[in-house]
């Protein structure tokens, strides 16, 4: 039995290693992801996991006789969407997440992505590296004086919004919570007016019902022309296939997504997309 044993999964920071076997604890340290049936195998006694976005934990992990001895699962990322939380309440297996683990990392990329987004810099390191060379600035703008829309003003909708003030942005922002403004922010009235007014749009929404799809055909027709769409949130968030008919047609200017619907479980697996 390892009842004081820790399975770690996906690359989780040494430190947490360090921290829990100084506290005494044995630790199982694995690099990726596992599918259903290698993490029941794996999970044979332990007294906790540790996981971030992409191990599932699921009805059938949690009803396995391996599982008898498990006392607490530990999501190191924002959500808790990827453990069937109903059936981990049911055992009394308690479940938490870090939700201000890298919310100044997210909030960070955001502004670098949108930066590198308006001044057209993935094309230009491309065709660069290809051996071509393209001097011309047409296209290219500064981001000072455009407007952002937030959708999502939590924890990193909000420092997004204080960053973006500070290189010169317009801030407006929708949350179906009321949220009190930071800065000048702007709070708009619904999703509809965000995405019809701002230069860039960035998502920062959970995993749910109510956000699947958010961003569907009807939505994303509503972009201004030229404008550009940022997903750091979730990747059921965006209707992929129709984005990316908007960006080939240059309907719009372009797009970064950092998260899509389905991901590789490893960096052994092939990735695919229709943004590709």
């Amino acid at each position: 039995m390892k009842a004081n044993t820790i399975l770690l999964l996906e690359n989780i920071h040494s430190s947490a290693e360090i921290r829990l076997q100084e506290a005494g604890f044995k630790t199982i340290h694995l690099p990726n992801a596992l599918d259903e049936n290698e993490l029941i195998a794996r999970l044979d006694g332990c007294a906790a996991i540790g996981i971030r976005s992409k191990t599932q934990i699921t009805k059938n992990i949690l009803n396995s006789s391996n599982c008898k001895n498990l006392q607490l699962i530990a999501c190191f990322c924002i959500g808790t969407n990827q453990v069937d939380l109903i059936e981990s309440k049911l055992k009394g297996i308690p479940t938490f997440n870090a939700p201000h683990s890298n919310t100044r990392s997210v909030a960070e990329l955001v502004l670098a992505e949108i930066i590198f987004l308006s001044r057209q810099i993935f094309d230009r390191s491309i065709l660069a590296h290809q051996g071509g060379w393209l001097k011309s600035a047409e296209g290219s703008h500064e981001i000072r004086g455009k407007t952002l829309g937030i959708i999502g003003y939590g924890h990193i909708g909000t420092q997004v919004s204080i960053l973006a003030e500070a290189f010169g942005m317009k801030v407006i922002f929708y949350d179906i919570q009321k949220k009190l403004p930071l800065g000048n922010a702007m709070a708009a009235n619904s999703i509809e007016e965000v995405l019809k007014q701002a230069d860039f749009i960035t998502l920062h929404v959970p995993s749910s019902p109510q956000t699947n799809n958010l961003l569907n055909k009807e939505a994303l027709s509503l972009l201004k022309h030229g404008s550009y769409l940022l997903n750091l949130s979730r990747g059921d968030v965006v209707d992929l296939d129709y984005l990316a008919v908007l960006i080939k047609n240059k309907i719009i200017g372009g797009a970064a997504i950092d998260v899509f619907p389905i991901e590789p479980a490893s960096n052994k697996e092939k990735f695919h997309n229709p943004l590709q």
